[in-house]
């Protein structure tokens, strides 16, 4: 077999060039849920200055606090599944790993802007949601997809009574995290999915129930007659969440245009119609040169 000729091998190092920045353009659509460590095992965790409970509360999976060591009313409560860690080097090490994951949920680029809107009434795909105020959640907010979903609360998360959060379309617990810049309040027999992770104090009143966990980097956790159950599994998702659209420099804000994510992704079509078409012109070549060599 004759050497490859210099312009041949130059356009095969382009048409696999061509090939690898598509596949990474393709795999960068992926949403990636943030990492909870060791924290992932606890489905209630505090900072100060207590957890409180009142009633028949299950909590399935651990409870933990610190720097506080104040836990109040189990029993009647219980905790299955897990242990009460409180003040103990085990929590303060998932107290650690909560706040890093709490970074990473606040830096994740907003996808779709849902401020001032009620989530109740909606049907959600994965991707990163924002509300830059205090969003209302009344009737049924659907989750749809096996993704994950990112919610990142600008102030507090309050739900009204008998709220709920349901899952279709293979979306699971495990992939749904709200970001709440302040505190958070389930509002009586709410039916919430996801794990909270609130800057401050959570509170769940009569009957509200968690399919997640409550986690609060600083402030208390409030519990009456609830039922908290951690995640055990997650299986891999297979819905990509949408990618940001780029900022342009000196772009206006707001106007009439779709929200990001809210529209057909022309941008990412159109890379990937230049990729193919790159690639089908470098291999064309590749195989013409070849004839000719021949």
């Amino acid at each position: 077999m004759p050497p490859m000729k210099p312009t041949r091998r130059l356009l095969l190092g382009i048409f696999f060039s061509i090939l690898v920045v598509g596949v990474n353009s393709m795999l960068a659509l992926a949403s990636t849920a943030p990492g909870l460590g060791t924290a992932a095992s606890y489905a209630i965790l505090a900072g100060t200055p207590n957890v409180t409970n009142t009633g028949a509360t299950v909590v399935s999976g651990s409870l933990g606090i610190s720097p506080a060591a104040s836990v109040t009313g189990f029993p009647p409560g219980t905790v299955v599944n897990g242990t009460i860690q409180a003040a103990t080097a085990a929590a303060g090490v998932a107290k650690n790993d909560l706040t890093a994951a709490y970074g990473v949920a606040a830096s994740s680029p907003c996808n779709f802007n849902k401020t001032g809107q009620n989530l109740g009434g909606q049907t959600l795909t994965p991707g990163t949601y924002c509300q830059t105020t205090a969003p209302t959640l009344t009737g049924i907010l659907t989750l749809s997809g096996n993704g994950v979903f990112i919610f990142q609360i600008g102030s507090t998360l309050v739900t009204a009574p008998g709220a709920s959060v349901v899952l279709t379309g293979g979306a699971q617990p495990c992939n749904v995290f709200w970001q709440v810049s302040s505190s958070a309040t389930l509002d009586t027999t709410t039916t919430f999915v996801g794990t909270i992770m609130a800057l401050t104090s959570i509170s769940l009143n009569n009957g509200a129930s968690i399919q997640g966990r409550a986690l609060a980097r600083n402030g208390a956790v409030t519990l009456i007659n609830n039922q908290i159950t951690a995640p055990t599994s997650c299986a891999a998702t297979n819905v990509a969440g949408p990618t940001p659209a780029p900022t342009i420099a000196g772009a206006p804000a707001g106007g009439g245009a779709p929200q990001q994510g809210e529209g057909f992704p022309w941008l990412l079509a159109l890379v990937a119609g230049i990729l193919a078409s790159s690639g089908a012109v470098g291999l064309g070549l590749v195989v013409r040169g070849s004839r000719r060599s021949t």
